[in-house]
């Protein structure tokens, strides 16, 4: 089953519209519970007003238990209190003992002691209650009374249904959905107009990837491109450099493998024939055409090395190898050449662990060794030595050949570079090893050179000398 990609659009889109709509919600929650207690002070002091306005009709009077509270208050007095007949206002009135005075008797008692209050005096609590099973908002006034019969403290309660709070609350919540409604809309245009016009660069590049054709590797235009896009610009640049150069590397090899090979398989098919007719003698025929085989072999394992340099370049994850082991290696490998050649050869070689596959390494050892022995003629010295410093390593091979002319040093390291005014002589061509050498350097981060030798301006020898960083250095 195919995962869907996640959106770019979307989810920055989700990402900054989610965190404003749980802001406005809140904000909202938040406003409304401000109006309600906004609203709920303002009509507290109605509320207060009309206490205040009953404890002005007690009286005291004295009788026969002592001296006892009255009021001359009338209901019909409280209809000035009661706004546009949408609420109701009940209240009682208790003595000095709790005893009721007036009012309505079935009102819930006060607290028996009120708690402290920040914004009206000690002396009057408001709270939400029950009466006769409708929600009231309830105040209670401590109010003193005196007169010549005695003096003492009343209770008054006085109750008002919600209906006008209601009102005043749903009016408030409406007004203010409104406002966070129109807010959330212009926040969402403005984003989504924001994130239109921040991703339309990523959809333009996206239309100029797929717009061109399959061999389309050249780099993308960064000069449009904005700042926060230039490193995936950049990186793909750099990707594509890479996939072209591979390409080319791989066009390379097939032209060179198809040129090279034909030769040696044209002279192979045409000794064949020469040996079928008795041209010439069997034993020589077959001598030709292990020459020609063991050349061809030659070339084809040299080209595989070249195309597997190529891999070696992506890789970073190269083992730590000692040189040392590797060259001891090459050159018991080599050792009847040298024999058949009959050298004069030294060895001198110290411990240098680079990082490095072995492959690489015995690669280049090999192909350095080899040419010097081809170059050296029989019975001259050929030297190899393998020095460090604190940095790095130097593996250089002195031969005693001709060493290189001028017009082929300019070609040096491509493949099958030839010297035409030295064709057919000693050192008249690099054919694959040198560009080898060359690439396995290269990617293991080294240099390598190949100076001639020489006194009073003859030649007497050249010395390659390839320089890799060790392996607890190189970063």
């Amino acid at each position: 089953m195919k995962s869907r990609s996640l959106s770019l659009r979307r989810t920055l889109l989700l990402g900054i519209l989610l965190p404003v709509f749980g802001f406005v919600l809140i904000n909202t929650v938040v406003l409304y519970r401000q109006a309600l207690a906004a609203a709920d002070t303002a009509y507290d002091r109605t509320l207060l007003a009309t206490a205040k306005s009953l404890g002005e009709q007690l009286e005291v009077v004295s009788g026969d238990a002592g001296a006892r509270v009255t009021s001359s208050l009338a209901y019909s007095a409280l209809e000035a209190f009661e706004a546009d007949n949408r609420s109701r206002i009940f209240y009682r009135v208790s003595g000095f003992a709790g005893e009721m005075v007036s009012g309505f008797e079935d009102l819930p008692p006060a607290l028996q002691r009120l708690p402290d209050q920040k914004i009206y005096a000690a002396l009057v609590h408001f709270y939400d209650d029950q009466y006769r099973g409708v929600p009231v908002r309830m105040a209670v006034l401590l109010q003193p009374v005196a007169g010549v019969a005695g003096q003492g403290m009343t209770t008054i309660q006085v109750a008002e249904t919600l209906e006008l709070r209601q009102t005043l609350a749903r009016q408030i919540l409406i007004d203010t959905l409104w406002r966070q409604a129109a807010l959330v809309i212009v926040i969402a245009g403005v984003v989504v107009f924001v994130v239109q016009s921040a991703t339309r660069p990523v959809r333009a590049l996206s239309h100029a990837l797929s717009a061109r054709s399959e061999n389309d590797l050249s780099p993308l235009p960064t000069g449009s491109a904005p700042r926060e896009l230039l490193p995936l610009v950049e990186a793909t640049n750099q990707h594509m450099q890479r996939l072209s150069q591979l390409l080319e590397h791989q066009k390379r090899f097939v032209r060179d493998t198809s040129h090279q090979l034909r030769t040696p398989l044209a002279v192979l098919k045409t000794q064949v024939q020469s040996a079928r007719r008795g041209d010439v003698e069997p034993q020589l025929a077959l001598e030709e055409i292990g020459h020609t085989v063991e050349r061809a072999t030659e070339l084809a394992n040299q080209m595989l090395a070249l195309a597997k340099v190529e891999q070696l370049r992506q890789e970073t994850d190269a083992p730590v190898v000692d040189w040392a082991d590797v060259v001891r290696a090459v050159g018991l490998d080599l050792s009847p050449l040298i024999a058949e050649h009959a050298l004069d050869f030294s060895l001198d070689v110290v411990s240098a662990r680079v990082r490095a596959h072995e492959w690489a390494l015995r690669e280049l050892s090999r192909n350095l060794l080899h040419n010097a022995i081809k170059n050296t003629p029989e019975g001259s010295r050929l030297a190899v030595t393998l020095v460090r410093d604190a940095h790095a390593a130097a593996l250089t091979i002195s031969d005693s050949g001709p060493g290189i002319s001028a017009t082929l040093r300019e070609r040096l390291f491509q493949p099958f570079a030839t010297d035409p005014q030295r064709t057919g002589a000693p050192g008249s061509g690099s054919g694959l090893g040198l560009a080898i050498c060359h690439g396995v350097t290269l990617s293991l981060g080294g240099s390598i050179d190949l100076i001639n030798r020489e006194t009073h301006g003859q030649v007497l020898g050249l010395d390659a000398t390839v320089r890799l960083p060790l392996a607890s250095t190189r970063t």
